[in-house]
């Protein structure tokens, strides 16, 4: 018997025939030689934590509370040719999509995961994506033989044992099914083989031969499809946001929403100093009363490592060096300590990283040399683990958002920052985001993609619906949020950024004035941009620094040929997309406000000249 008469007993107590016939599936299919159903409890909790240690998974750091855990070499970023959407039939989704008949995926995938656990532990917990016994939050069950895997999903969510009881039996609630496969010094063998696949029809995940958490873990980015599928079906929003408590005069405190893509400061902005953290990552989001209220549907952050130093990111640079508990993720190990690229520190010459032993100059199959650490190394860590955790984080009825940004990577088009016209032009805003390719994301880096809502990879609704959903939102609010543009990689012409890592701080603190009618705006064509004296003010107070005109004029001069060849590019875009026609009202307005400026003023607009 592969289960225990007292894991049983667990899973008796839940009351629900679904997750009985679940588990006998995953059990029937994989072969475990054993299965352990995993409780809210701490034993069952350390359980885990310590069968990540033994089985090799991961391995104690110097400080205490430090884990680290090595992904293959060919395992180090979303595999998206192997992610697919499994489909009752084939829509017109209006982006590219790898999708796949439901029946002829399962069969795919099944095939691969028959006898994938044998001589393996089969691990079983329940999680509440959101707050528990909140109106936000949804149940989710994990099947995996990665101890890894749970113990990461136990730092990002909330257990959901108890969450399981309320539902009395319902099915409501997504299933995800795993496996690493069968391992090769401690990482997955048959990379030819994974396969992660999303059944939009079952709401279900089968993921196999992957231990990379983003395309393992299958609460993070793999329930985040399923949830934007159901969110889409009954009017609320499932996004790639952070929230965050923006503090403005003393005693006021704002909150925002944000969609940044991967590696474009979005955990760095979630994380400014002297602000406070609900999340960095996924948000569910849902009109209460005709409000905009929202939850972080994780408890915790799997954050990009890299260039996370003392200097840039101090706040996450002092969780990382102190005792709490962390995993990190393909970074080097020298002497039981972790090193990642741009930590600020002398790095030594050699030790263990995701390619095994390392030394300076090792090459790769293909002659490339290896980093010491991966560009995508990653950090695993609560938020109540943070100083600067909000005091909302885990409030069942969530926070009352008022802001939303938008960030891309644009090095030659968007002014720092940026207040839309209107909530349908917020929308048209977060719409086109643009951004250059990064090592999040297996493939070639630097080719500028367009992003809407910085959620495209996980859009499983066709686009023309998914942003007529927003618009219908906004419109069905008291009082629609502010909708504002970021971008932090604007270059000069030398080609050196025209910012620091920390002027973020002043753009949100504008915006978070102007929620509030705290400053006034210049109206360009683009969207309302700050005045000089209130950026000069800001600079001064919050960053000790003397902000200059010319720095100003250089920044939020509107380029306005190079706006008109974005909009160009989203004209080409949408001409083959259904889309709402409010939307393409916003995208002829805004080329006809463009080649009306670009006629009188030119291609480099000065603020001024808007001003008067």
């Amino acid at each position: 018997m592969v289960i225990s008469e007292a894991n049983l007993k667990k899973l008796e107590q839940l009351n629900n025939k679904k997750v009985m016939e679940y588990l006998q599936d995953a059990i029937d299919l994989c072969k475990p030689a054993k299965v352990t159903v995993i409780t809210d409890s701490e034993e069952d909790i350390n359980y885990v934590k310590e069968l990540a240690l033994k089985n090799g998974e991961e391995s104690k750091l110097r400080m205490e509370g430090h884990t680290v855990h090595f992904d293959g070499i060919n395992d180090q970023g979303r595999d998206k040719a192997n992610t697919r959407y499994l489909v009752k039939e084939k829509v017109n989704w209006g982006i590219k999509v790898n999708d796949m008949l439901q029946p002829d995926g399962v069969a795919e995938v099944r095939e691969i995961m028959d006898g994938i656990m044998e001589g393996k532990e089969m691990l079983v917990s329940f999680f509440s994506l959101g707050p528990t016994n909140s109106p936000f939050s949804q149940r989710a069950m994990q099947i995996t033989d990665s101890a890894y895997v749970t113990h990461s999903e136990q730092i990002l969510y909330r257990t959901g044992y108890e969450e399981f009881k309320r539902l009395n039996g319902s099915d409501d609630f997504f299933l995800f099914l795993h496996s690493a496969g069968e391992l090769e010094n401690g990482t997955t063998k048959n990379i030819d083989k994974r396969r992660i696949f999303i059944d939009l029809v079952e709401n279900r995940v089968y993921t196999v031969n992957n231990q990379y958490a983003g395309n393992s873990v299958g609460l993070k980015k793999l329930a985040f499809r399923l949830a934007i599928q159901k969110a889409n079906n009954e009017d609320w929003l499932a996004e790639h946001m952070f929230l965050m408590g923006v503090q403005g005069k003393p005693g006021r405190k704002t909150y925002f929403a944000g969609a940044f893509p991967s590696a474009c400061g979005k955990t760095s902005t979630a994380m400014l100093p002297g602000q406070t953290i609900v999340g960095d990552d996924i948000a569910y989001l849902k009109n209460i009363d005709g409000k905009l209220k929202a939850v972080n549907v994780e408890k915790g952050i799997f954050g990009i490592i890299q260039d996370v130093n003392p200097e840039d990111d101090p706040l996450i640079y002092e969780a990382l060096t102190t005792p709490r508990e962390v995993i990190f993720s393909n970074v080097l190990v020298n002497d039981d300590k972790p090193y990642w690229l741009g930590m600020g520190q002398e790095v030594p010459d050699k030790g263990r990283n995701f390619s095994g032993e390392w030394y300076k100059g090792k090459k790769d199959a293909n002659g490339k040399e290896i980093d010491y650490a991966h560009k995508n190394a990653r950090y695993t860590i609560a938020i109540n683990e943070l100083a600067n955790a909000d005091d909302k984080v885990n409030d069942p009825n969530g926070v009352e958002v008022q802001a939303i940004v938008y960030g891309g990577r644009d090095s030659d088009t968007t002014v720092p920052v940026a207040e839309s016209l209107s909530w349908s032009h917020g929308v048209f805003v977060g719409a086109t985001i643009e951004s250059e390719t990064t090592a999040a994301i297996l493939g070639k880096e630097g080719v500028r993609n367009h992003d809407p809502m910085a959620n495209l990879d996980f859009l499983v609704v066709p686009l023309g619906k998914y942003v007529e959903n927003h618009l219908k939102f906004g419109n069905n609010l008291d009082k629609a949020p502010t909708v504002y543009s970021t971008n932090y990689f604007l270059k000069g012409e030398n080609g050196k950024y025209l910012n620091g890592k920390l002027d973020k701080k002043v753009w949100i603190l504008w915006a978070e004035g102007r929620v509030n009618g705290e400053y006034d705006a210049i109206e360009t064509p683009i969207g309302r941009i700050p005045k000089y004296e209130d950026l000069k003010e800001l600079f001064k107070a919050n960053l000790d620094y003397d902000y200059t005109v010319d720095e100003y004029n250089e920044q939020f001069s509107v380029r306005v040929g190079k706006y008109l060849e974005k909009m160009d590019r989203m004209s080409k875009i949408f001409s083959s997309v259904e889309m709402p026609e409010s939307f393409l009202k916003e995208l002829n307005d805004q080329v006809a406000r463009l080649k009306a400026t670009q006629a009188e003023h030119g291609d480099v607009v000065k603020p001024e000249v808007f001003a008067k």
